[in-house]
């Protein structure tokens, strides 16, 4: 588990500010209320963050910021002195962030601030521009953030990148360029991916009064005017990245089923057309299975639907489980589910299915009583596609309908 150092030498305040790490967020927080108490933990361990006061009664100074800096840990500053000067001053130095000490809303913040950061390890950007003393500046903030970065010099470069990387979140681009400047990069990628898929932002020092529009409208999602303050900068990056998150989110949560977790109906429909007309183009072989859960009813009618979901959501773990992840799994409704192994063989994806019925038939699940519920499935598998894939989906459901009518606990292969 990560760490986080809190030096503070408000006993109360230090108190408050851990308690609240440790309910809300997943860290080990250790507290040192001086430099030298600071050092100590400095030497054992290594921290995801270091929060720390300037006026400390062996460092009145500010000296416990270098120490934390020089040591390669990230620093936010903790402070009860406004002056603007001053917070400049501090700002400059290669902390994340400086928060004033005045009350809950500011410890709000923080944690706010911590939970961020820890989601931009999950994050890579690209910085696009011509120089290079700008693109070390950019790769030093941004990993003073927690971001995964990549630097290229222009926008063919750019283009090159994304070309071979899946996980590019965010890409940050300076305007002038050679090769292929700014304003072209983002009419490229915006052939490619949409604001939904990927996050642009320009900075520039450009003095043209229609730039930013001209930017926003060819689909950047921000303009920064150089020069900015780190603050600025820090507060536009990741409110771009978690609206980019956001967005994920609502698409995944229309996309899935919300008991499971697996895909839903609509979304196997939407995804699969393209991918089922590619493979009869290219005379891929796959297989369309339909699963229904055998007596399902007598399970919600005997056990109760707390205990039916619980059935149901073992089924889509196993299903999860033992398929790989080109293949679609989804539920289809009630005890209903729909595979499709890509790329398969005929064989190989009968002994696939088979091993599916035969871990469902091995399963159990806890009853109310403290009884242990074993279950069955039937499984009707489409090897031969039809000419469309709702005419499949619709042959490989007939044959779950037979392999149920000879028995249940079965695979029915065309």
């Amino acid at each position: 588990m990560q760490r986080i150092l809190i030096v503070e030498d408000n006993k109360a305040l230090a108190k408050v500010i851990a308690k609240k790490i440790n309910l809300e967020l997943d860290f080990e927080v250790d507290v040192a209320y001086s430099l030298s108490e600071a050092k100590l933990f400095l030497k054992r361990y290594r921290y995801f963050l270091v929060l720390t006061d300037l006026n400390l009664p062996d460092a009145p100074n500010g000296e416990i910021v270098e120490h934390v800096l020089g040591s390669g840990n990230h620093v936010i500053v903790l402070s009860g002195n406004i002056d603007k000067t001053f917070r400049a001053s501090m700002l400059k130095k290669n902390i994340i962030d400086y928060v004033n000490k005045g009350g809950v809303d500011d410890i709000n913040y923080i944690l706010q601030t911590i939970a961020r950061l820890q989601k931009n390890q999950s994050h890579t950007i690209l910085v696009v521009d011509d120089s290079l003393v700008f693109r070390k500046q950019m790769l030093g903030m941004l990993e003073n953030m927690f971001f995964k970065v990549i630097t290229v010099a222009h926008g063919e470069e750019a283009m090159g990148i994304l070309s071979t990387r899946g996980d590019i979140s965010l890409v940050l681009t300076d305007y002038h360029m050679p090769v292929m400047d700014g304003l072209q990069l983002t009419n490229e990628i915006r052939k490619l991916y949409t604001k939904n898929d990927l996050t642009i932002i320009t900075i520039s020092s450009d003095d043209e009064e229609d730039t930013t529009a001209l930017f926003l409208k060819s689909g950047a999602n921000d303009y920064i005017k150089k020069p900015f303050s780190k603050e600025e900068f820090s507060c536009r990056i990741n409110n771009s990245i978690e609206a980019l998150e956001n967005i994920h989110a609502i698409t995944n949560h229309a996309n899935r089923d919300f008991l499971t977790g697996l895909y839903n109906r609509r979304y196997f429909f939407a995804s699969m057309q393209s991918y089922f007309e590619k493979a009869l183009q290219e005379s891929e072989k796959f297989a369309i299975a339909m699963i229904d859960i055998d007596h399902f009813k007598k399970v919600n009618d005997t056990y109760g639907h707390d205990t039916g979901d619980k059935v149901i959501n073992a089924v889509a773990d196993i299903l999860r489980a033992n398929t790989s992840q080109n293949d679609m799994v989804a539920r289809f409704g009630g005890e209903e589910f729909c595979v499709v192994l890509q790329n398969v063989a005929p064989s190989r994806a009968l002994s696939v299915f088979e091993n599916l019925r035969a871990k469902i038939e091995a399963c159990g699940v806890s009853a109310p009583d403290g009884s242990t519920i074993h279950f069955s499935a039937s499984i009707g598998v489409l090897l031969t596609p039809e000419e469309s894939l709702e005419e499949s989906i619709n042959q490989a459901d007939m044959l779950l309908y037979s392999a149920k009518q000879q028995g249940r606990n079965r695979v029915l292969s065309n």
